[in-house]
C-alpha cells in the first residue's frame, strides 16, 4: 500500500536546507516519485534546480510512516521563483503537476497536497488578488484530480521576509492572511503557521532545521483533517491495488 502526497508550490516547497547540516532521514518506506517509479527516499527530494537541497516533505513522510501502516510516496512538483500566475489551470506547472498526480495515483492513493507559494506575490497589486486566484486554482486542481475531499495543507510565509532584499516583500502578511483564509473555506485545509522559523543567511529560504520542524507542523495539521481511507474515492483506478516499486 502506497499513500501519496502531491508537493507544489516554490523554492521553500522544494526545499533549499543545507545538505548534511542537519542529520539525513533514513526511512525504508519513504519513496519518490521519478520517471514514473517510486524510488527509495533520495535527496535532493525536488531538484528543480542545482542547488536544491533538503525539504519539509522528508519530514513530514518520515512523521506519516510512524503514524500509519502504509509507506508514503512523495509526488515533487515544486518550482523555485513561480508565481502564483504560474500556477494557474491551463499554465504549465497546473499541468504538469495534474499529469504526474494522475500517474502517481495509477500505483498509489493520494492522500493530501502540500502547498508552499507566495514569495513572489509580496507586491502591492499580487497580493491584494492572492486569496480569490488561489482558492480558484485549488479548487480546479481538486476537480482535474477527482480529489474533492483530500486534504490541503498550506504552509504560511516567514516572517523573516521583512528583512530580504531591502525590504521588497513587506505584503507577505497580506498574503498570509490571504493563506490562513484559503484554508478555512476549502475545507478539509489547514494552514501551517511558520512562527519561530528561521531562514538562511539569504532571509528567502527556510534553513534545515527549520524544515524539519516545519514538515511536522504539516504533518500535525494534516493527523487532525484525517479522513477514513477510501479505496474508491483516492485510487484513480481501483482495478490495480498494490504499488509497483520501480525496482
Amino acid at each position: 500500500m502506497m499513500d501519496s502526497f502531491l508537493l507544489i508550490g516554490q523554492s521553500n516547497m522544494a526545499g533549499r536546507g543545507e545538505i548534511g547540516s542537519v542529520p539525513n532521514i533514513e526511512n525504508e518506506r519513504v519513496f519518490v516519485l521519478r520517471n514514473a517509479c517510486w524510488q527509495p527516499l533520495f535527496f535532493p527530494v525536488n531538484p528543480d534546480r542545482p542547488f536544491s537541497g533538503l525539504s519539509l516533505a522528508e519530514s513530514f513522510a518520515d512523521a506519516y510512516t510512524r503514524n500509519h501502516s502504509a509507506n508514503v510516496g512523495l509526488i515533487p512538483c515544486a518550482d523555485g521563483g513561480s508565481a502564483l500566475s504560474q500556477w494557474m489551470p491551463g499554465e504549465l506547472l497546473y499541468d504538469h503537476a495534474v499529469a504526474i498526480a494522475r500517474l502517481a495515483k495509477r500505483t498509489s492513493a493520494l492522500r493530501g497536497i502540500l502547498w508552499h507559494q507566495g514569495e513572489s506575490d509580496c507586491t502591492a497589486e499580487l497580493s491584494a488578488i492572492y486569496e480569490e486566484r488561489l482558492r480558484y486554482m485549488l479548487r480546479s486542481l481538486r476537480a482535474d484530480l477527482n480529489a474533492e475531499h483530500v486534504p490541503i495543507l498550506i504552509g504560511a510565509l516567514g516572517d523573516y521576509l521583512t528583512d530580504y532584499d531591502e525590504g521588497t516583500r513587506t505584503y507577505y502578511p497580506v498574503v498570509n492572511r490571504a493563506l490562513e483564509a484559503v484554508a478555512e473555506s476549502e475545507q478539509p485545509a489547514a494552514f501551517i503557521p511558520a512562527s519561530s522559523l528561521t531562514a538562511k543567511p539569504d532571509n528567502l529560504h527556510f534553513n534545515a532545521p527549520s524544515l524539519r520542524t516545519f514538515g511536522l507542523r504539516y504533518y500535525e495539521a494534516f493527523r487532525k483533517l484525517e479522513l477514513p481511507y477510501n479505496p474508491t474515492l483516492m485510487y484513480g483506478n481501483p482495478r490495480t491495488p498494490g504499488v509497483n516499486m520501480g525496482m
